[in-house]
């Protein structure tokens, strides 16, 4: 009887030699996420490029932001970021910026790896999420957040995006 091999999954802090794979991974992401939010016509300027770009930057930002990577096999397959709340009326002082995993790896564990990596445990912070993204309300439901009632839009490709804010006290 033969085991069927488990595929290596390592999350650890994002290097600046990861921008340009960060930048396909985000840009694909986005796509998967938002297909049904945001006009293929907008989708269409997301660059893995210009998200490799912006990569360079969030890398190396200070010890106050956590930014890891979820590799599988050596590839990049999600990514997370949390740091200072950035918001006047935060609830809390510490903020989810975002966390993204291809769908192919949805329902392995891997977001909650990712999640578990970005911030400690019980620690009060809050995000903000697209409003029509059920998936991702329930990961955060399952993680001790709840809605608070603060939404907002916000330019988003050229177009808006609705997002309500998930808080974890």
């Amino acid at each position: 009887m033969s085991a069927e091999a488990q595929p290596e999954v390592i999350v650890r802090p994002v290097r600046d030699v990861d921008a340009e794979a960060l930048g396909r991974v985000h840009a694909q992401c986005w796509h998967e996420t938002y297909d049904h939010l945001i006009s293929k016509a907008a989708l269409e300027k997301v660059s893995p490029r210009r998200m490799a770009e912006l990569w360079t930057h969030w890398a190396s930002q200070g010890p106050d932001f956590k930014m890891n990577a979820a590799l599988v096999d050596g590839e990049i397959v999600g990514f997370v970021g949390s740091g200072p709340a950035r918001d006047k009326d935060a609830p809390a002082f510490r903020e989810l910026y975002f966390i993204y995993l291809l769908d192919a790896w949805h329902s392995t564990g891997i977001g909650q790896k990712l999640f578990d990596a970005a911030v400690e445990k019980d620690e009060p912070l809050y995000l903000w999420v697209a409003e029509d993204n059920p998936r991702a309300h329930r990961f955060y439901t399952r993680n001790g957040f709840h809605l608070d009632g603060a939404s907002h839009t916000e330019p988003f490709l050229g177009e808006t995006l609705t997002e309500v804010r998930f808080v974890r006290p």
